[in-house]
C-alpha cells in the first residue's frame, strides 16, 4: 500500500498549485481521504478531509473558499486544488487514507488514518 503525492512547487502569493495523490495497493473509493500539511516548526494539521460515510468534505478555516477536492477513479488519484495561495500556506502537504475509524474520531483527526504519502513541498513567495 502507497500512496504518492506530487505537484509542490514554488509558486508567488495569489497563485494556485493542483497537487496529486496516487494510490497503489488500495483503492480510493474504499477510503477517507485527507489533505494535510505542516508548516516549519509547526503541528501537522488537517486542511480538507472527506468523511467515508457521507462524503462531506471539512474544510480548516484557513482554506475555505480556496481550496477544493476532487479526484479520478480511473486514475485512483486524488487531487487538491489550491487557489489564491498565500505565504503562510508554505509547508508540506501530505494525503492521508483511513477506514471507519476516521467517521468515528472526526475528519482530519491525525491518528484515525492508516496511510499517508510521503508529502511535497509548497512555498509560496510574498
Amino acid at each position: 500500500v502507497q500512496l504518492q503525492a506530487s505537484g509542490g512547487g514554488l509558486v508567488q502569493a495569489g497563485g494556485s498549485l493542483r497537487l496529486s495523490c496516487a494510490a497503489s495497493g488500495f483503492t480510493f473509493d474504499d477510503y477517507a481521504i485527507g489533505w494535510f500539511r505542516q508548516a516549519p516548526g509547526k503541528d501537522r494539521e488537517g486542511v480538507l478531509c472527506i468523511s467515508k460515510s457521507d462524503g462531506s468534505t471539512y474544510y480548516a478555516d484557513s482554506v475555505k473558499g480556496r481550496f477544493t477536492f476532487s479526484s479520478d477513479n480511473a486514475k485512483n488519484t486524488v487531487y487538491l486544488q489550491m487557489n489564491s495561495l498565500k505565504p503562510e500556506g508554505t509547508a508540506v502537504y501530505y494525503c492521508a487514507a483511513g477506514l471507519d475509524l476516521v467517521d468515528v474520531l472526526g475528519p482530519c483527526y491525525l491518528p484515525a488514518y492508516d496511510y499517508w504519502g510521503q508529502g511535497t513541498l509548497v512555498t509560496v513567495s510574498s
